[in-house]
């Protein structure tokens, strides 16, 4: 299994959802579905069929990792606004993979101890390892997102951030992690109409957060301060990708699509045996 399984697309997914020169959030459909020439239903057959080899790509990337000198693992970065799906996408993209080779962070408001170091010293403790699949659902960006809008740092130090990030994922690039940074783009309106049905049904009570009302009405600011993020920290080592997310299905098939590129990137291989492999089946069989 060398291909990416995924059939109904059209193009290069990557460049196509990358944030390149120019890019502009605001120009985003966020319903439409670049490069993706199916429907639902054809989503739904390329979820399934991606998830076995992404599976497939897990093990081997573990397995590689416990036998030879390999710093190889990947990291999923997602970032979005509330409601936009980072959850199904842990659940129904991630979640497709052996648990045994995934590690899931969701960084949250700064411990007192966590806040006196640098932002990134919490995130630094938390890249995957060799061998792993590591998901930030929130990251290290918040930082400079939330931090932006609300003027919990000095503009300066926000400055200082975007350098600081730059230069941290550099160097886990160098050491051998594949970053894939994803955010998932939703319309206020659709947002409006997820938080409207946590609303509507009691089982969904308890995702509902009353300051995401507080967050709305800052909307504009939170698009503008990813525009920063964009502008400053999508490099040629680690892109930015902006995934339109009205459309739940489009979105998981793309990241799945993502991550399988990265992981065909890395192109792990099953480990040689290190043993005589007919001298053990015989010496078994006489047991």
């Amino acid at each position: 299994m060398t291909a990416i399984s995924q059939k109904h697309w059209t193009g290069d997914v990557g460049e196509l959802l990358r944030v390149g020169e120019g890019f502009v959030l605001a120009d985003v459909d966020t319903r439409s579905t670049p490069g993706y020439v199916k429907d639902k239903v054809h989503a739904a057959e390329d979820l399934a069929s991606g998830a076995v080899q992404l599976d497939e790509y897990q093990e081997r990337l573990f397995a590689q990792s416990r036998v030879d000198a390999t710093n190889a693992s990947v990291l999923l970065v997602l970032q979005a606004m509330d409601s936009a799906g980072k959850g199904g996408i842990v659940r129904h993209v991630v979640g497709s993979v052996d648990p045994q080779g995934v590690e899931i962070t969701a960084f949250k408001k700064p411990t007192p101890e966590e806040l006196e170091h640098d932002f990134l010293w919490r995130v630094a403790k938390r890249v995957p390892e060799p061998g792993i699949i590591g998901v930030f659902d929130r990251s290290h960006y918040e930082d400079v997102l939330i931090g932006r809008v609300r003027e919990l740092a000095p503009r300066d130090e926000i400055e200082r951030r975007y350098g600081a990030i730059n230069t941290f994922e550099k160097q886990l690039t160098d050491a051998g992690t594949r970053i894939v940074k994803v955010m998932l783009h939703i319309s206020a309106d659709e947002q409006k109409a997820r938080l409207t049905e946590r609303l509507d049904r009691p089982e969904k009570h308890w995702k509902y957060n009353p300051g995401d009302v507080d967050e709305r009405e800052l909307w504009p600011k939170y698009m503008d301060a990813y525009q920063q993020v964009f502008e400053r920290t999508s490099t040629e080592h680690v892109p930015w990708h902006v995934v339109p997310a009205d459309r739940k299905w489009y979105a998981r098939t793309a990241v799945q699509h993502l991550l399988l590129e990265a992981l065909e990137g890395i192109d792990p291989h099953w480990p040689v045996a290190t043993f005589d492999v007919e001298a053990e089946k015989k010496r078994l069989a006489a047991t």
